[in-house]
């Protein structure tokens, strides 16, 4: 056996043991003796393996499966640009605490400053994970354990092996993996939160913030104490009665200027009202997570503890009834204006996704307008219905979103639906999420793709108002022209084309099997007054 065959297949027996069980390969030379392990360790059962042509794709598809999951997945690469373009997965990663492994060939050490090709300084390359250069001989099973340890320091979070393979390549036996006594590997909550429970007494008006990934631990106490919860659509707490649908709406109100005490959990990132909140003098700021993310806020905070309970005293019902009265009756106007409005709106796009998505469903939602439409569009889900909305959060990017979709819908294979939900701009920039060899493993995913030709996110913010119309589209609209029906058709994925509501509920109620995209046509011309409106909206 050589040197490189047995140092490949030391790295797949560690990352079987450390409880990955879905690795994507992207092809090349300098990594094969990782791909014929992996070959051999899926055939044996002990894992499954995807191969995608792009490494970047490659990458988002492994994040995908590591944040439906909860394990971690691994994503191996040959050397050169190849681990460069893992980057962004990698970022992502780091930010949302998501366990993604990966394991990247390299040529050895005596070649590096060289000219040798395809060789250039991969340990450092991938900013923010962990990284662990290994060579053949004593030591690596050791270091490879450490690495992949779950209770390590920078776990949850990405890691970097870098494997020093020499000549020769290709090994001269079949390997029969045997690896007893397999753990469970499930990477638990993507934070962690150690420390004694702190009383959070009642008395100042308080309201609690969910970001994303808080989790069930924000709705039970936002119930506890009678408050409001303000909760994003991925915080996994946008449940039970508390849960507060136009919150961003009524923080401009009489109401949220009253508000003396928020409880922020998870990573809030979609609205500037909530920043804006958070930031406020007068306003005491609770740290739920207690620093577990391993970033600072950035905000004040005046307290940060690792859990929290609702401490005696007086309930103000009052407080709370008071914002439910005014969330439905802003709620009503809401729907009253998009049911006005002249086509099919993007919010109403959202809606229609968010109500399709069925007990124990999946819905994974692209950046930018398609999870603030569906912030203000999501209805009070029931509590143990275990519907699952995730994004890439943690940087908030348009990178590998159709990837990371496929790859939840893959980490998830006994729910009841998978959905996604992503603008055109986004859909084009991982385009090539879409192919798939004839061998690999393809979801039950529903795309569903707002189509306004461009970046109609710039036309709500500064750069859309009327003083840069002139050059607006050609710096931030960048209208495209692409023909979805024909790029789809390109890679045999089906596709419908939809323009009013009726026709999108059509289409969402008969999924065609296998991955589909429903685009969704919509104007972008009043985008920017339609936005206006909406944030006008007061309770009476």
């Amino acid at each position: 056996m050589t040197d490189s065959t047995h140092l490949a297949r030391q790295v797949v027996t560690a990352l079987v043991a450390a409880g990955v069980r879905e690795v994507v390969l992207s092809p090349g030379s300098r990594n094969a003796p990782l791909s014929f392990a992996l070959f051999d360790a899926d055939r044996a059962g002990l894992l499954r393996l995807h191969t995608r042509l792009d490494e970047r794709s490659a990458g988002f598809l492994a994040l995908g499966m590591a944040k439906s999951s909860r394990r971690p997945a691994a994503v191996v690469c040959t050397s050169g640009t190849a681990v460069a373009n893992l980057g962004p997965a990698v970022l992502e990663a780091r930010h949302a605490g998501v366990r993604l492994v990966v394991v990247a060939a390299d040529r050895p050490a005596r070649l590096r400053g060289t000219s040798a090709n395809q060789t250039t300084e991969q340990v450092g390359l991938l900013p923010g994970a962990h990284v662990v250069d290994l060579a053949a001989g004593a030591g690596a099973e050791v270091a490879l354990a450490e690495a992949l340890d779950p209770g390590a320091p920078w776990a949850p979070g990405p890691v970097h092996l870098n494997v020093q393979l020499d000549d020769p390549l290709t090994p001269t036996d079949r390997w029969t993996p045997e690896i007893a006594g397999l753990p469970d590997g499930g990477a638990g909550p993507a934070r962690r939160r150690s420390g004694a429970s702190v009383t959070i007494p009642r008395g100042p008006r308080t309201v609690v913030v969910a970001g994303d990934d808080a989790g069930p631990p924000a709705r039970v106490l936002a119930e506890a104490g009678g408050w409001p919860l303000l909760a994003e659509p991925t915080s996994g707490s946008r449940t039970g009665a508390n849960a507060l649908r136009c919150y961003r709406l009524l923080l401009g109100t009489d109401l949220g200027e009253r508000i003396e005490r928020v409880v922020v959990s998870g990573h809030p990132t979609l609205s500037r009202p909530v920043s804006q909140l958070l930031a406020r003098r007068d306003v005491e700021v609770w740290d739920l997570d207690g620093g577990a993310s391993g970033f600072a806020r950035p905000f004040p905070v005046d307290r940060t503890v690792p859990s929290a309970q609702v401490g005696a005293g007086l309930l103000d019902e009052s407080w709370l009834a008071q914002w439910h009265a005014a969330d439905a009756d802003v709620a009503r106007q809401l729907d009253r204006l998009l049911a006005a409005e002249d086509g099919l709106t993007p919010y109403e796009a959202a809606g229609a996704v968010a109500r399709a998505l069925p007990a124990a469903g999946l819905l994974f939602v692209g950046a930018s307008n398609p999870i603030r439409d569906l912030d203000l569009m999501v209805p009070r889900y029931r509590v143990g219905d275990r519907r699952k909305v995730i994004a890439n959060r943690g940087l908030a990017g348009i990178d590998g979103v159709l990837s990371s979709a496929i790859g939840a819908a893959l980490g998830r294979p006994h729910g009841s639906r998978n959905l996604a939900l992503m603008g055109d701009v986004t859909f084009l920039h991982e385009a090539g999420g879409l192919v798939l060899g004839p061998a690999e493993a393809r979801p039950d995913l529903t795309v569903v793709v707002v189509n306004d030709d461009g970046g109609s996110i710039f036309a709500v913010l500064e750069q859309g108002a009327p003083e840069y119309a002139d050059r607006f589209d050609r710096l931030f609209a960048t209208p495209h022209g692409v023909d979805l029906a024909a790029l789809c058709a390109a890679t045999r994925t089906p596709h419908w084309a939809v323009s009013s509501l009726p026709e999108l509920e059509h289409a969402l109620a008969q999924p065609a099997g296998g991955i589909e995209v429903v685009e969704v046509v919509v104007r972008r011309d009043d985008r920017r007054d339609l936005d206006a409106r909406i944030r006008a909206l007061r309770p009476a």
